[in-house]
C-alpha cells in the first residue's frame, strides 16, 4: 500500500494531494477521490499496457482500501512507515482486522534514486536552469538590503527562471546569521565586510534541484577567506570521491577529512549531500552517520548534492554546494556556476 504522495506520483505520474496505489503481485490498483478521477484516466488512459485499474473512493480513502482488501482477501499488507501516521495505522489495522498489517521501508524509495533517461533530461534541464538564475543572483547582495529583501529576489528569479516553485524556503544569511547552516531569512541588513551565505533551489517538471553559493558585501576578513578556502577544497575532495561503488560514508569522509586537516572538524556539523529528485531531500544521504539507512553504494543514474560547510560563531559561516550525477568514470557536476564568489 503506497501512501507517500512522491511515490504515488513515481509509479502512476498522477501529481495530486491524495491518493494510494495498492501494488499487487499482477495488477496495481490507484485510488483517487472525485478531483482526481478525471485526471486519473486520462492519464492512465495514454499507457494502455500499464497494469493499473483505477478505484473511486467512497466515503473515504480508508474505508475504499478496506473494502478493497476485504474483497481480495488480502492477508498481509505492507505499508509505508515512515510516511503513515500511527493514527492511520490504527484505524487501517481495526478496518482490516482479518489481514495483517507489515511495515516496510524504502520500497519505492530504492527503485526512485536511479533515475531512468527522463528524469534525468528533465533533472539536467533544471540545474540548467538554476544554474542560469545563480549567475544573476550577486546582483541582489547589496550592502543595506535586508536578507527578506534577497530572499524574494530570488524566489522572482526562480518563477521567471521556469520553476514551478521554490524547492524550499530560500536561505539567505549575511554576517553572524551565516553561522548557522539553516539560518531563516530576516530583516537583518547586510553590512560591508560580510559573507552572505545564499542556499536556494526549485521545482521543475516535478523534480528538484538545489545549489549554495557564498557571497560577500565588499572585502571581508582574512579569516573568513581561509573559511571558504577550506571548503571549496572541501568541496572539491567530495566530488572527486564520487563514483560507482563509493559509499556515502567514503564521500563524505572525503569533504570531513579536508575540513579536519584545516582544523575545522568541530565546524561541519550535518551531511556532505542528499539525493535529489520528486523531493528535495532523498535517497542517498551522504553522510558518516547511516542512522536509519544503510550505507550503500551509489550507482550510475544517482543523483545528489555535494554540500560542506564550516560555520564559526563570531566570524561566520560557508557552505558550497552542487548538484551531481553519477555516471560511469566518476560524476557529472550538473550545475554551473562559478565558486569564487567570496
Amino acid at each position: 500500500m503506497v501512501t507517500h504522495l512522491p511515490n504515488v506520483r513515481y509509479l502512476t505520474g498522477l501529481q495530486a494531494t491524495a491518493g494510494l496505489v495498492l501494488v499487487g503481485a499482477d495488477r496495481s490498483t490507484l485510488v483517487v477521490d472525485f478531483r482526481y478521477d478525471a485526471a486519473a484516466r486520462t492519464l492512465l488512459g495514454s499507457f494502455p499496457d500499464r497494469p493499473f485499474d483505477i478505484c473511486l473512493v467512497e466515503n473515504t480513502y480508508d474505508e475504499t482500501l478496506a473494502r478493497l482488501l476485504v474483497s481480495d482477501a488480502v492477508r498481509r499488507i505492507g505499508v509505508e512507515a515512515s510516511s503513515m501516521t500511527v493514527g492511520r495505522f490504527n484505524r487501517l489495522a481495526g478496518l482490516v482486522h482479518q489481514s495483517t498489517l507489515i511495515p516496510t521501508e524504502r520500497v519505492v524509495e530504492r527503485h526512485r534514486a536511479v533515475k531512468d533517461i527522463g528524469e534525468l533530461e528533465t533533472i539536467r534541464e533544471a540545474a540548467r536552469r538554476l544554474s542560469a538564475v545563480a549567475r544573476g543572483v550577486a546582483e541582489f547582495v547589496v550592502e543595506g538590503r535586508t536578507e527578506l529583501e534577497i530572499a524574494a529576489d530570488i524566489d522572482a528569479a526562480l518563477r521567471a527562471g521556469g520553476f514551478e516553485r521554490p524547492a524550499f524556503e530560500t536561505i539567505v544569511a549575511s554576517g553572524e546569521n551565516s553561522a548557522l547552516p539553516h539560518a531563516r531569512p530576516s530583516g537583518r541588513r547586510l553590512a560591508r565586510g560580510e559573507g552572505v551565505v545564499l542556499d536556494f533551489g526549485g521545482v521543475y517538471d516535478g523534480y528538484c534541484v538545489d545549489l549554495t553559493r557564498t557571497l560577500r558585501v565588499g572585502a571581508v576578513p582574512a579569516g573568513l577567506s581561509r573559511l571558504h578556502a577550506a571548503v571549496r577544497e572541501a568541496h572539491a575532495a567530495a566530488i572527486a570521491a564520487v563514483k560507482p561503488g563509493a559509499r556515502p560514508s567514503e564521500i563524505d569522509g572525503a569533504a570531513r577529512n579536508v575540513l579536519t586537516r584545516h582544523g575545522l572538524a568541530e565546524a561541519f556539523g550535518h551531511g556532505t549531500g542528499h539525493g535529489l529528485g520528486l523531493e528535495v531531500h532523498e535517497d542517498p544521504r551522504i553522510s558518516r552517520l547511516p542512522g536509519a539507512l544503510p550505507d550503500e553504494p551509489v550507482a550510475c543514474g544517482m543523483v545528489f548534492t555535494i554540500e560542506p560547510g564550516a560555520y564559526v560563531v563570531g566570524l561566520g559561516g560557508v557552505r558550497i554546494e552542487d548538484d551531481v550525477l553519477v555516471v560511469e568514470d566518476g560524476c557529472e557536476v550538473l550545475t554551473d556556476v562559478p565558486i569564487d564568489l567570496l
